[in-house]
C-alpha cells in the first residue's frame, strides 16, 4: 500500500537518499527544503517523478499539505553551518518540530523526528545507550544544536502524551555518503576532499578522538523500519555503526583509498568535541532487527568515487 509522505530537509544529504528510497517504493513524496545546506542537484533525478513534489519553503513556517507520514530531518548538521547562524538553528529545531507535530495531529499522521547522537554531549558513559541523559554544554558554542535537538525530543515526547499522537524518534550518530556537501565541515568529507586535492589533510587535536560511521544506505533503510515498525516503538533510538575507529585512522585509510599525496597536520581540538562517540545499538537490533552491513572500505569507495566526480565538475 503507497502512502503520501513528507520528508522535511528532503533535498539534503541524508533526506535526498531517504526521497530516493520512499519513492521506489510507489509512494508520493513531498520534498520540503530550504536549500540552506540541501541542493536540488541531490534531487534532480527525482523531479521529473510524478509522485515527488519539491517545496521550497522553510520549516519554520507553517505548512498544510495531507500526508500521513512525516519525516522532519530539516537542520544543519555539521558545525561549520550550523553555527553560521546559531540562532537560527535553534529555531528550526524548535519551530520546525512545533509545525510538524501540529501537521502530524491536523492529519493523523506518523512523526518521526531525527534527532542526533549530539544530545549526548561529550559522553561520560560508552558506548552511549539511550538511557544516558548525556554531558551537554547548555551555553557551549554546540549547543544551538544540542540543545535544539534535545528540546525537540521533549516536544515529541509531551505531544505524544498530551495528544496520543503516533510518533517516533531516531539518534543519528556519524553517517557518510554520497550527496554530503562539499564544505560540509565534517571529517569523512573533509579528509576526502582534502586527499582527492593531495592538500594538507587537517586533523583537530591528536587524532585520538573517536567516531562510528555509518553509510547513508544502512541509516536510510533503519528510518524507514522506524517508521513502519508494527511494535508501536516510540524509541528514541540509537542508529549508527557500533565499529569504532579513531580520527587519525580514517585520515590515513582515506589517503590509502585516494592514493593521495596528503600529509596529516595537527591543529587544536575545537571547544567542546566530543572525545569518543560509539552507539549501542542493541535497542535496534532487538526492535528493528536492524544492524548496519556495508564495510567502510566499501563505502567509503562510493563517497570518494562521488566527491571525484563533484569536484570535477567544479573544476571545469
Amino acid at each position: 500500500m503507497t502512502s503520501r509522505i513528507l520528508v522535511t530537509g528532503g533535498a539534503g544529504f541524508i533526506g535526498s537518499h531517504l526521497c530516493k528510497k520512499l519513492l521506489s517504493e510507489g509512494n508520493t513524496v513531498f520534498c520540503l527544503d530550504n536549500l540552506f545546506t540541501g541542493s536540488k542537484d541531490n534531487i534532480s533525478d527525482l523531479l521529473s517523478d510524478e509522485n515527488f513534489h519539491f517545496i521550497c519553503s522553510d520549516v519554520e513556517d507553517k505548512i498544510e499539505i495531507d500526508v500521513q507520514y512525516i519525516y522532519n530531518l530539516a537542520c544543519p548538521a555539521s558545525p561549520v553551518h550550523y553555527q553560521y547562524d546559531p540562532i537560527k538553528t535553534l529555531k528550526t529545531s524548535i519551530f520546525g518540530i512545533i509545525n510538524m507535530l501540529e501537521l502530524a495531529r491536523d492529519n493523523n499522521a506518523v512523526i518521526l523526528q531525527a534527532s542526533t547522537s549530539e544530545v549526548y554531549g561529550d559522553p561520560l558513559c560508552h558506548p552511549q545507550k539511550e538511557a544516558y541523559w548525556g554531558n551537554v554544554n547548555p551555553v557551549g558554542v554546540r549547543s544551538c544544536y544540542d540543545e535544539g535537538k534535545r528540546c525537540a525530543e521533549t516536544f515529541v515526547f509531551e505531544y505524544s502524551r498530551k495528544f496520543n499522537l503516533n510518533s517516533r524518534i531516531v539518534r543519528i550518530f556519524n553517517t557518510y555518503g554520497p550527496n554530503m556537501n562539499i564544505n560540509d565541515g565534517r571529517v569523512v568529507s573533509n579528509f576526502i576532499v582534502q586527499a582527492l586535492q593531495n592538500k594538507d589533510i587537517t586533523v583537530f587535536g591528536d587524532g585520538s578522538q573517536t567516531r562510528s560511521f555509518c553509510y547513508v544506505d544502512d541509516l536510510v533503510n533503519a528510518l524507514v523500519l522506524m517508521m513502519n515498525n508494527s511494535l508501536n516503538f516510540k524509541g528514541p533510538v540509537n542508529l549508527g555503526n557500533p565499529c569504532e575507529r579513531t580520527v587519525l585512522e580514517l585520515a590515513e585509510l582515506i589517503i590509502k583509498l585516494t592514493n593521495s599525496n596528503s600529509k596529516i597536520i595537527f591543529k587544536d581540538l575545537p571547544k567542546d568535541d566530543p572525545i569518543k562517540r560509539r552507539p549501542d545499538i542493541s535497542l535496534a537490533k532487538e526492535k528493528l532487527n536492524w544492524e548496519p552491513c556495508v564495510d567502510i572500505n566499501d563505502g567509503l569507495a562510493k563517497t570518494i568515487s562521488y566527491f571525484k566526480s563533484k569536484l570535477a565538475e567544479i573544476n571545469k
